[in-house]
């Protein structure tokens, strides 16, 4: 074996260093190029819902869209599992999305099905008909599936909960929250909270406390959105209480926070359309709902 000049062991050490800083900037800008949350490609999410139809239970948009829905999951490493269950004699279908079946932390939940009727469309002729759901139903859906692409791996364990049969109650043989009152009965285990995202594409985005909400995980989250410049947003005041997808586990004596924007003068009309829907808005409530998984971690 030659021994090394100086001169060449030098070069060589400087070598490795190179190969070594090379090796270290790569692997910190892989980490660092992990998608933040987009609220654009969210809104493209809204009005790809929206082109499959109506998403009324049994409906042909209805199980298209859960196809899509998995697929969406899949290809962001996401494990979908389809959770079926009979609720007042209709069958449900939840999906579940987890990174490793580990039980959750956290369930972030929202309702995909769409209302049978726009019972409240100030045209008449009009109430009869289907609710398109941008809105009502596409927004949170879309919230959640910006979140599974860019949530890091190393979150606190995280379900992504697609709710059925949330949006039809007051219609004959039918009830509300029949989706998330079937899962909440086939919990092994429970959360330390669960947040709903419901109507939170509006224009005009105003999202107030809900009464029934946990009041310690509500402060909680709207304080991280103050802290983030959304505080003309998420206002920190009681103003609706509300049954939704958040009721089944309150009612089990689960924490649970509903992020709702009642103040939508479109709710179950012909009108609730994706043009009524915006990417800032779904922008706010994702990156609040990102900040706040990361600061459950700490």
């Amino acid at each position: 074996m030659k021994r090394l000049t100086p001169t060449v062991y030098l070069a060589v050490i400087g070598l490795l260093l190179l190969t070594a800083i090379i090796w270290y900037a790569n692997s910190y800008i892989t980490g660092a190029a992990r998608p933040s949350f987009d609220g654009q490609r969210a809104l493209e999410d809204v009005k790809q819902q929206a082109a499959f139809g109506p998403r009324t239970p049994g409906s042909a948009g209805h199980a298209a869209l859960r196809n899509w829905l998995a697929a969406e999951l899949d290809s962001a490493g996401w494990i979908v599992e389809e959770r079926q269950a009979r609720q007042l004699g209709h069958q449900v279908y939840n999906v579940v999305a987890s990174r490793d079946r580990e039980l959750p932390q956290i369930i972030l939940g929202a309702h995909y099905d769409t209302r049978l009727i726009a019972d409240q469309d100030p045209v008449v002729n009009r109430r009869s008909q289907p609710v398109p759901g941008a809105n009502d139903g596409a927004s949170g859906v879309a919230v959640l599936l910006g979140l599974a692409r860019s949530l890091p791996e190393d979150a606190v364990p995280v379900w992504l909960v697609f709710f059925d049969a949330e949006d039809n109650g007051g219609i004959e043989d039918w009830d509300w929250i029949l989706g998330s009152s079937a899962f909440v009965q086939s919990l092994s285990g429970p959360p330390t909270v669960a947040v709903i995202v419901d109507m939170v594409g509006d224009k005009d985005q105003q999202i107030y406390f809900e009464r029934n909400s946990d009041p310690h995980f509500r402060a909680e989250i709207w304080d991280v959105a103050a802290s983030m410049g959304h505080g003309d947003v998420f206002i920190a005041r009681e103003k609706y209480a509300m049954l939704d997808d958040h009721t089944p586990f309150l009612t089990t004596g689960i924490p649970a926070v509903d992020i709702i924007d009642f103040d939508y003068p479109y709710w179950h009309t012909t009108m609730d359309t994706p043009d009524k829907v915006s990417a800032e808005s779904l922008q706010t409530v994702g990156e609040t709902l990102s900040s706040w998984i990361a600061s459950m971690a700490r």
